[in-house]
């Protein structure tokens, strides 16, 4: 034809973008522009919103709207499977090719920011490379957990000229929430007890499924739901910085909080329950989520002062506080203990670990991995006494000074955490009628179903079956598991027969090093590694007979995230694929 071929421009991406808050200026729920005066006070006075109270709910995102243009590649530059990351000025998008068709969705994940370009791309989905959250590529939809929030969506079009792809926003992160009309559409009424993931996500769902009657959350907190995987994590946040929704979120979206309001009552011949106060509330649907509560020392001397378990903000906050150049004592190498005992090394003077097993973690990872971990702290200063428990606190003027070890050995100490474990928080439906197991736990079916109708429960107080390990019933207490939980539940108080399927995925953080973990590992009977344990560079495969039945990894990313989408398709993995050191297995679309 005469000439050289010239490659097609490149895409073209059209983008119309709503500003942060941050960026438009403060916008408040009132159309007067002021707050309700008798909204959420966090006073810690237990109180409830009322119908007549709520405030015009604007759109979430509203304010002026801008189009951005941008080049950024060809569209035959992608190819099926494959996922950029393209900047546009005002910020980034996630481009995904996935069976022909292209998408575009915001390129963070809303949980803790990770660079989802990094992640799993399979099924249809993007799994997040840190903490296993998933997002639906075509409609940005969060599908499975942890966190609260969906992906923006942008629409892109222009594909078929094989020249430029046109992009416009259509979702917006919380578009599916609906608010309540104003004295609501029916008389239906449901009460979450707990506040914790599961009473959270639980009340979303409801919200984001159309049901527009009465939510009620109680908690006894005196906060707002807040993120409490991070008060091990970092001890001195304060509670408005771990806040998971701000007040007027549940203004906006009417969901009303009780504060500090302790239940200990179930009735669930008259669908009511009643407070510590004497205060009664009565319900049509009631979701059970009321956590567990830390064990604490049964030894001599445990009355001493600043001897400290950890559960809520002001807890951590004192720890911190008091420990600063102090000698600091954690009782328990579990994942709470062992994130303490990090985070303290570089505040107080000294941090020591008591701990009744041989190594840290051992029986959740093992002896070689809890050995690699155990030998992290010891380069950190960290101090430990294993296979011994605490005999006696001693004092002197009433505060802590020494902790006496059954091994006879006497460690200093100003301060004292408590991990070692907790229990279901259940103690108030011993007289309900509600199922107990002889350990204290609310046994549920795959609808999070309890015993009695229209009664339901989630979260760290329950036992559930396990789908993808022969529907044997567990206990879980993982955040990412609990707002699994909670909105199974919510989607059954609807009637929409939605059964608990999710991966158990969990992480740790120390010493600026994330260990990830999924699959449910308890039995295990061998370890495969790969990778240097020594480097903290490895993954570990936990079998039991042929089967891998969970993973855990450190500085190996996306590999866990990538194992846990290959459980989530119903695959097995064998023990002698991950034997070989060969991983190509895991390139599939986990099929």
């Amino acid at each position: 034809l005469g000439g050289s071929w010239r490659r097609p421009p490149p895409v073209e991406l059209k983008i119309e973008v709503v500003l942060p808050e941050k960026e438009r200026g403060k916008e408040e729920l009132s159309a007067s522009g002021k707050g309700s005066p008798r909204a959420y006070q966090g006073n810690g006075t237990a109180r409830h919103f009322h119908a007549e109270e709520r405030l015009p709910t604007p759109h979430p995102y509203p304010g002026p709207q801008d189009c951005v243009e941008a080049a950024v590649c060809h569209v035959k530059d992608l190819e099926n499977g494959q996922m950029r990351e393209v900047e546009l000025g005002w910020g980034k998008v996630l481009l995904v090719k996935d069976n022909g068709e292209f998408h575009a969705l915001g390129h963070k994940c809303p949980h803790y920011g990770a660079p989802l370009v990094k992640g799993v791309l399979s099924r249809g989905r993007v799994r997040c490379p840190w903490h296993g959250a998933c997002f639906n590529i075509s409609t940005g939809d969060l599908e499975d957990f942890p966190g609260l929030d969906s992906l923006h969506k942008f629409q892109p079009g222009g594909a078929e000229r094989g020249l430029a792809l046109q992009l416009q926003r259509r979702t917006k992160v919380m578009a599916k929430c609906i608010s309540p009309s104003a004295g609501h559409s029916g008389s239906t009424n449901v009460l979450i007890v707990g506040a914790g993931a599961a009473g959270l996500v639980c009340a979303e769902t409801l919200r984001q499924e159309g049901f527009s009657d009465r939510i009620v959350l109680c908690t006894l907190d005196r906060h707002l739901p807040y993120d409490r995987p991070k008060l091990s994590k970092s001890l001195d946040a304060q509670p408005e910085q771990l806040a998971l929704r701000p007040k007027e979120f549940f203004r906006a979206y009417g969901i009303e909080v009780l504060t500090e309001a302790q239940v200990v009552t179930v009735d669930v011949r008259n669908k009511k329950v009643v407070f510590k106060d004497g205060f009664k509330l009565e319900y049509s649907k009631l979701l059970l989520a009321p956590g567990s509560s830390p064990k604490t020392l049964s030894c001599k001397g445990k009355e001493v002062e600043n001897v400290f378990t950890i559960r809520t903000p002001e807890d951590a906050n004192r720890v911190v506080r008091l420990a600063r150049g102090r000698n600091v004592v954690v009782v328990g190498a579990g994942f709470l203990g062992m994130e303490v005992a990090a985070y303290l090394t570089e505040k107080a003077h000294s941090v020591s670990v008591v701990e009744l097993e041989e190594t840290p973690f051992r029986r959740f990872l093992g002896e070689r991995v809890g050995r690699a971990l155990m030998k992290m702290f010891e380069n950190n200063r960290v101090k430990f006494y294993m296979q011994t428990e605490v005999l006696e606190l001693r004092a002197q003027e009433g505060k802590l000074k020494e902790v006496v070890l059954k091994s006879s050995k006497v460690v200093r100490a100003d301060v004292c955490v408590v991990g070692i474990g907790a229990v279901p928080a259940t103690g108030f439906l011993r007289q309900s009628g509600i199922g107990l197991d002889s350990r204290g736990f609310i046994p549920v079916n795959k609808m999070m179903q309890t015993n009695v109708p229209g009664v339901f429960a989630a979260g760290d107080a329950i036992t559930f079956p396990l789908a993808w390990r022969n529907n044997r019933k567990v206990n879980i207490p993982h955040w990412q598991m609990a707002h699994a939980q909670g909105r199974v539940a919510a989607q059954n108080m609807l009637a929409q027969e939605a059964e608990i399927s999710t991966v158990p995925y969990l992480w740790t953080a120390m010493f600026g090093k994330s260990l990830r973990y999924a699959g449910y590992g308890e039995g295990f009977d061998d370890v495969i590694i790969q990778g240097d344990l020594e480097e903290l560079k490895f993954v570990a495969f936990y079998t039991k007979g042929d089967e891998v039945i969970a993973v855990a990894s450190m500085n190996y990313d996306p590999i866990v995230s990538k194992v846990a989408e290959v459980l989530a398709s119903g695959r097995v993995i064998r023990k002698r694929e991950v034997e070989t050191g060969d991983m190509s297995w895991l390139t599939g679309k986990g099929s």
